[in-house]
């Protein structure tokens, strides 16, 4: 275990042990110790394959740390290369359970736990909700699935998509490594989100994403999904750019709206959106 200040967040990195694996954790916290704040489990990006739990510092994640005080816990799950699903979701769960449990000592109110992430960390963040709703050992405030790779089946927006930074191409062979052999079938939602008939009970949700990308359809279809089932959910929509243009191009004006928007929609979150955890 060690810890750093830098730009106003306290970082510190531990190691928690679950289903006989070692899992990485970064927690960030604001630099006036925290006292009952939003914990926000923060997943990383990168197909399922790649990325890193570091990309908490240069996304959304740092937003909620130095706008609006809350404790991000960022996970070092398990890349695909060599632990297909599962082992992604049930580190990424494991990482839940332990922010549960060390709420007090995290300075994190135990009733406002949250989920959020990025691409494929959306896509964990989907399923991760999903989970936590049926197994019922913790309860889920608030959902940022944002842009999630949520669909293992093409949509009219992931098929012969050429866009920079993701596309077709890509969103295939991320599957294919994510899911092996169970690419194109009907898997779980806890593999593939979009693969839900259930949406009931999930937690509020809020997402952006831009209509150039691969996950267009498939997040617009997840709110739809979310909405028709009773969830409060919203999704704002950028016109022409591509995946993660917020990460990519954080000083382009429409990246910098996306951001702004982000920020108004948690600090709604952080003062309306509850779950009591049963102890």
């Amino acid at each position: 275990m060690y810890s750093f200040s830098t730009k106003g967040i306290h970082s510190k990195r531990i190691k928690i042990t679950a289903n006989g694996r070692r899992i990485p954790l970064l927690i960030l916290r604001p630099i006036n110790e925290p006292s009952n704040a939003p914990g926000v489990m923060w997943i990383h990006g990168g197909g399922y394959m790649t990325g890193m739990k570091e990309m908490a510092y240069i996304g959304r994640a740092a937003d909620l740390v130095r706008n609006h005080g809350a404790v991000v816990i960022a996970p070092g799950y398990h890349l695909s290369l060599f632990h297909p699903y599962p082992t992604a979701l049930y580190d990424c769960y494991a990482a839940l359970l332990y922010i549960k449990d060390h709420a007090k000592e995290l300075g994190i109110n135990p009733d406002q736990i949250m989920v959020g992430g990025e691409s494929a960390g959306g896509g964990l963040t989907a399923a991760i909700s999903m989970l936590a709703r049926d197994k019922g050992e913790v309860k889920v405030a608030f959902q940022m699935p944002l842009y999630p790779m949520i669909d293992n089946y093409d949509t009219d927006s992931s098929k012969n998509n050429h866009s920079k930074v993701w596309n077709t191409k890509r969103n295939h062979q991320a599957w294919a490594v994510y899911l092996r052999k169970d690419a194109k079938k009907d898997v779980s939602p806890y593999a593939a989100p979009a693969r839900q008939t259930d949406y009931s009970n999930l937690p509020p949700a809020y997402t952006f994403v831009c209509t150039a990308e691969p996950f267009y359809c498939e997040t617009l279809k997840y709110i739809n999904d979310l909405k028709a089932a009773g969830v409060e959910a919203k999704v704002d929509i950028y016109e022409g750019m591509y995946h993660a243009f917020d990460m990519n191009e954080p000083n382009n004006p429409i990246s910098k709206e996306a951001i702004k928007n982000f920020n108004e929609v948690f600090a709604y979150a952080k003062e309306h959106y509850f779950a009591t955890q049963e102890h």
